[in-house]
């Protein structure tokens, strides 16, 4: 399936309370990983622009949802910025918080098509396996991706490939992706376009 060519993203809301989610309008892909993933240098690369999501140098940075419109050759959508999670120095009453707000998102939004999730390429933590399990209970289509691509040597990935299926206790292999390279943008955009076209 050819991919997506994404033609104008815009930042639309962040809701800090399940009150400000937006009216379910368009269809929607979350995207999710644990903090310091790379989430937004992965969302600024599919949807090529730089600034779209904020890069922070503090793990955590995102506390809210955020909705981004997204216009393309194909279905328009929304992409839906998940906080980040599994970071120790993000504080419990925040985490607390988080938790109630990404299971009702997960469990009310009508029009969520899938999620992509993101992991490392390089290690799984136990809150990966965690975010799966939840996703794959609730039935949710997902995109397995591996971030940070540039930094496992060709080399070393097909052993990377393995670690991360036995870790995660998945069959399927992750596509690498690279937000500094572009490695993987391509594979992403396709199976995006058959998740919004399913």
């Amino acid at each position: 399936m050819p991919a997506l060519k994404i033609h104008s993203a815009e930042f639309k809301a962040s809701c800090g309370t399940v009150e400000q989610f937006l009216k379910p309008t368009l269809p929607e892909v979350a995207i999710v990983g644990r903090s310091n993933v790379g989430k937004s240098s992965t969302i600024n690369c599919l949807v090529n622009h730089k600034g779209l999501a904020k890069v922070g140098k503090t793990p955590g940075k995102t506390q809210t949802i955020n909705f981004f419109q997204i216009e393309t050759s194909g279905p328009r959508f929304m992409l839906v910025d998940l906080p980040g999670y599994g970071f120790a120095k993000v504080p419990d009453r925040i985490q607390q918080l988080w938790a109630p707000l990404i299971e009702t998102f997960f469990k009310s939004r009508t029009n969520l098509k899938g999620v992509i999730m993101l992991v490392d390429s390089r290690r799984v933590q136990d809150s990966d396996r965690d975010m799966l399990a939840w996703i794959e209970q609730l039935h949710i289509p997902m995109i397995l991706v591996a971030t940070k691509a540039d930094k496992v040597p060709r080399g070393k990935r097909q052993g990377a490939i393995r670690e991360l299926q036995e870790g995660l206790d998945v069959e399927g292999e992750p596509i690498f992706l690279s937000a500094y390279t572009g490695e993987g943008k391509h594979q992403v955009l396709s199976q995006l376009r058959q998740l919004l076209e399913t």
